[in-house]
């Protein structure tokens, strides 16, 4: 099962709401794997540093921004620093997850990148996966997804990943 969030809010919304979701789901007893994103705020000149926390490891944070220097303009992700939490969550996977959360599938997995092949894995095991879809990347989350992909709502986020865990244990 593969669920999907697109919504439209102010930026940090969504990664707000999984991290939450991840947070609770995990509080339950649920074995999790995945990344949820935790943005911080540089003060209103800056741009917000981005790191990703691996879900399921106990290692530190993976920090996937760069800084690129003031008035800069171009991409910040440090795709380098993606791919270590890419194969930080492919670890835990591999340990034995109910559930896998990731904070989105964007412009790396719309080029067949970041986490595609962890999702792909996931679902080949019957492990259910949540993920946002942010604006511009849904004709790609669906030539990647095809008809597989069911749409979430925010409110009904939780309720959904507990219905897949039950449905892929059985």
């Amino acid at each position: 099962m593969l669920g999907y969030i697109s919504m439209s809010g102010t930026p940090g919304e969504a990664d707000l709401l999984l991290t939450g979701l991840a947070q609770g789901l995990c509080a339950e007893g649920l074995r999790v794997a995945g990344a949820v994103q935790i943005n911080i705020d540089l003060g209103p000149d800056c741009a917000c540093d981005m790191d990703l926390e691996v879900l399921g490891d106990d290692g530190p944070p993976v920090r996937i921004s760069q800084s690129l220097g003031s008035g800069s303009e171009g991409c910040r992700l440090d795709a380098g620093a993606l791919e270590t939490a890419v194969a930080r969550v492919q670890r835990v996977l591999d340990q034995g997850a109910e559930l896998v959360i990731l904070n989105k599938f964007a412009k790396q997995e719309a080029f067949g990148r970041g986490f595609r092949e962890v999702i792909a894995a996931a679902l080949e095991r019957g492990v259910p996966v949540l993920t946002y879809v942010p604006e511009g990347y849904e004709d790609a989350f669906s030539e990647f997804a095809g008809d597989f992909a069911e749409a979430v709502s925010h409110e009904a986020a939780r309720d959904w990943c507990l219905g897949a865990v039950r449905v892929a244990a059985q």
